[in-house]
């Protein structure tokens, strides 16, 4: 019943430890900072996340690659031919082309291995967000759940996986397209920070701005509090960019407004990292709606 693995890609920003002890296999992708490429695992084993954020502090280009469908066949084969089916839990398809890629390996593994399961499953989710969603995909399969119970849970579910965060440099944002210039000086002038989330199509949205950090902090919170679902029940993720203070004051936060009890912290990773910056934080948890 439980004869399959669980396959993510290293966007989820789990740490190693966990992904080991969750029986994860790991697609690692991979990113580009001053030229030279460099894979992303979860160890961060080709650069430290503190010099990865400071060489962005710096400004030093950075930037990600497209997975190929060759990268998810070189991964996947392997676990077929041992005889196991596979659950694919893939990077948002509105940030990344990961979910497509690993589609089009399923198609062309499928008719190569009939008689394996092989399931293909865009998350809409990023981060520790996409992280969260595996966490409990792999609590279900421990639980013995087979293959397909699991996949359908993660397809009822992904879009109760709400994704809050703020950013503390705006011109990272102007980079990658998701603000205009305009916007992110007047925001930096004026010390705006955005308060943004990932909609239904997995796409980041601007919702709302708060002046100053810790003002921005709070609103994360907030918007928990408005929609978690038993929040003193929930493991709670909180991803950050190199600013592990704030991450420990809004699992401080969390724990005394909301009763949670359990959090988990840790950086995000440089494919989203080259993107969103030094001093992102986010807050990942189950609600009613994203």
């Amino acid at each position: 019943m439980n004869n399959y693995v669980i396959l993510t890609d290293s966007s989820c920003d789990l740490p190693a430890s966990l992904a080991k002890e969750l029986d994860l296999t790991i697609l690692p992708l991979s990113y580009e900072v001053g030229g030279t490429t460099y894979q992303n695992d979860l160890e961060w084993s080709t650069m430290p996340s503190s010099q990865f954020y400071q060489l962005l502090r710096e400004e030093v280009s950075a930037k990600t690659s497209a997975v190929s469908v060759g990268a998810y066949v070189d991964v996947m084969e392997p676990i077929l031919e041992s005889g196991k089916d596979i659950l694919i839990l893939s990077f948002s398809s509105g940030l990344s082309n990961t979910y497509q890629a690993s589609s089009i390996a399923v198609t062309e593994l499928s008719a190569k291995y009939p008689e394996r399961k092989m399931y293909a499953i865009d998350t809409l989710c990023a981060s520790l967000g996409q992280g969260l969603l595996v966490y409990h995909a792999a609590q279900l399969k421990k639980s013995g759940m087979e293959i397909g119970a699991v996949r359908d849970w993660v397809e009822q579910n992904k879009l109760h996986l709400c994704h809050w965060f703020t950013v503390a440099d705006l011109n990272h944002l102007k980079r990658g397209g998701r603000i205009s210039g305009a916007t992110a000086l007047l925001g930096t002038m004026l010390g705006i920070k955005p308060v943004m989330h990932m909609d239904d199509e997995g796409h980041l949205i601007n919702v709302s701005k708060a002046r100053g950090r810790q003002a921005a902090l709070k609103a994360l919170v907030d918007r928990m509090e408005t929609t978690a679902i038993n929040p003193a029940d929930q493991y709670v993720f909180i991803s950050h960019g190199d600013c592990y203070d704030d991450a420990q004051a809004v699992a401080n936060m969390v724990k005394e407004r909301l009763g949670v009890k359990d959090t988990l912290i840790n950086p995000v990773g440089p494919v989203i990292g080259c993107h969103s910056g030094p001093g992102t934080l986010a807050l990942f948890f189950f609600g009613t709606t994203r």
